[in-house]
C-alpha cells in the first residue's frame, strides 16, 4: 500500500472477503509468530481461572481491533511482535476480533491507519513513536474513533491514549548485569534511532553499567535505522573487534544482526530488548530488558470494552510490572541474581533514580554517553 487509491481498493476487498478488522481470518492474523508464541515473563499468560471470563463489561465480540506495526514488522522478535501477542490474548480472552496491518516504510503509516478507519474499527493501535504524525492527524479527523500509540506522549487529544514506559529502569538492571558480568571491562550498545524516547534506553543501560563497575567501557552506535539486521550485525561486529563481550541492543529487527553478530563470537554475549529473547539464541542472549507491550495493549482492550478507556498519557514502570529484566536467567550467577534483584528493590523504593534525561545523566556519570 504505498498509495491512497491502493490502500481504498486493497480495502474494499478486505471488506468483501474477511470477517475481522482488517482481515482476521487469515493465517498470519490469527497464530503467534513460530518463533515467539509463547507469552514472555512469569505473568505473561492470565491466571488459567481467568482464561474463560467473560468481559467485564459490555461485549468483547462488538468490538474490532487493528494493530500497524512499525518498519520492524509484527515479527521482529521486539515490541511489534509483543504489541500483536497482547492483542491476541485479548482476542483470546475477551473476544473481540483484531488484525494487523504491517508498515514496510513510512509511506505505509497513513493508508494503513486509512485502512482501519474505512473499516470502522472500535481502536486503533499505533506502534511507536514514529507513527505519531500520522496518527495526530487521523486522530484529528476522526475524533469519534479511539487511538492508542506505543512510545509517545506528544499527542493531546480525547480520543488517544499514549501508551508510556519507564524503560530507562528496565535497561538500568541489564545494564547491571553487564558491568557485573563482563570480563574485559569493555561492553557494547546498540540503538534503533537516537532520540529522547530512545535515548531513555542508552541512559539506563550506561548508568546501570557504571555504577556496577566504575571501570567499565561502552561503545555505543546508532544504527538509524530499525529494520536493519545488517547494520546491527556490522555495528556489532566493530564493537566485538574493539573488545566488547556484551552487547546490548534496543533497535527492534535490526537488533537481529546484533544478536546474531554475538552468537558467532566465541565468549561474547548479546543483551535482548522489549520482550524474553532468550529463545533466539539461548547460549548468547543473558537477559533481556523488557517492556511489557503486551500488557499495555491488553489493558486498553480491556478499558476499551468497559468503557473506560480515556486519552492521555499511561505510563507502565517498573513497580507496577510494566517494564522488568527478564524471567530467563539461566547465563547468569546467583550473584548477579542477587545484586540485580537487590538494585530493582531500591529503584523502587526509590533510593536508586534512573536518569531519564541527558542532564541528570551528565550529574551522576558525567558526559560519557556519545548519543544524541
Amino acid at each position: 500500500m504505498k498509495k491512497k487509491i491502493l490502500a481504498v481498493l486493497l480495502t474494499a476487498a478486505m471488506v468483501a472477503t474477511m470477517t475481522a478488522c482488517g482481515g482476521g481470518s487469515s493465517d498470519k492474523e490469527t497464530e503467534a509468530p513460530a518463533e515467539n508464541s509463547e507469552q514472555a515473563g512469569d505473568d505473561a499468560e492470565a491466571p488459567a481461572e481467568n482464561a474463560d471470563a467473560e468481559a467485564p463489561a459490555g461485549n468483547g465480540a462488538d468490538f474490532k481491533i487493528g494493530l500497524i506495526t512499525d518498519v520492524g514488522g509484527v515479527n521482529d522478535g521486539s515490541f511489534n511482535q509483543s504489541a500483536w501477542e497482547g492483542l491476541q490474548r485479548a482476542m483470546d480472552e475477551l473476544g473481540v476480533e483484531a488484525s494487523y496491518l504491517e508498515s514496510s516504510t513510512d509511506s505505509d503509516y497513513v493508508p494503513n491507519i486509512e485502512a482501519f478507519i474505512d473499516e470502522e474499527c472500535d481502536l486503533i493501535i499505533c506502534v511507536g513513536y514514529m507513527l505519531a504524525d500520522a496518527t495526530r492527524t487521523a486522530a484529528e479527523a476522526n475524533p469519534d474513533v479511539k487511538f492508542a500509540i506505543i512510545d509517545d506522549a506528544t499527542i493531546e487529544l480525547d480520543n488517544v491514549s499514549c501508551l508510556m514506559f519507564k524503560q530507562e529502569q528496565a535497561s538500568y538492571l541489564v545494564g547491571y548485569v553487564a558491568g557485573l558480568m563482563t570480563e574485559t571491562n569493555n561492553i557494547g550498545f546498540v540503538i534503533g534511532m537516537a532520540n529522547d524516547n530512545m535515548n531513555l534506553f542508552g541512559y539506563g543501560y550506561c548508568a546501570g553499567a557504571l555504577d556496577a563497575n566504575p571501570d567499565v567501557k561502552i561503545q555505543q552506535f546508532n544504527a538509524d535505522s530499525f529494520a536493519d539486521p545488517a547494520g546491527g550485525k556490522s555495528n556489532a561486529n566493530t564493537a566485538i573487534t574493539n573488545g566488547a563481550d556484551i552487547i546490548f541492543h534496543a533497535a527492534g529487527a535490526t537488533g537481529q544482526g546484533v544478536i546474531e553478530a554475538c552468537r558467532e563470537a566465541d565468549g561474547v554475549y548479546a543483551i535482548g530488548v522489549d520482550s524474553d529473547q532468550s529463545s533466539l539464541a539461548p547460549e548468547t542472549i543473558i537477559t533481556s530488558a523488557m517492556k511489557r507491550v503486551d500488557n499495555a495493549v491488553f489493558d486498553s482492550v480491556q478499558a476499551l470494552i468497559n468503557g473506560t478507556l480515556e486519552g492521555g498519557v499511561h505510563t507502565y514502570d517498573l513497580s507496577a510490572g510494566g517494564v522488568d529484566i527478564a524471567p530467563t536467567r539461566d547465563l547468569l550467577t546467583d550473584d548477579v541474581i542477587k545484586a540485580v534483584e537487590d538494585v530493582k528493590a531500591k529503584i523502587i523504593s526509590g533510593e536508586v533514580v534512573v536518569p531519564s534525561t541527558q542532564a541528570e545523566f551528565e550529574a551522576a556519570h558525567g558526559d560519557v554517553y556519545e548519543l544524541d
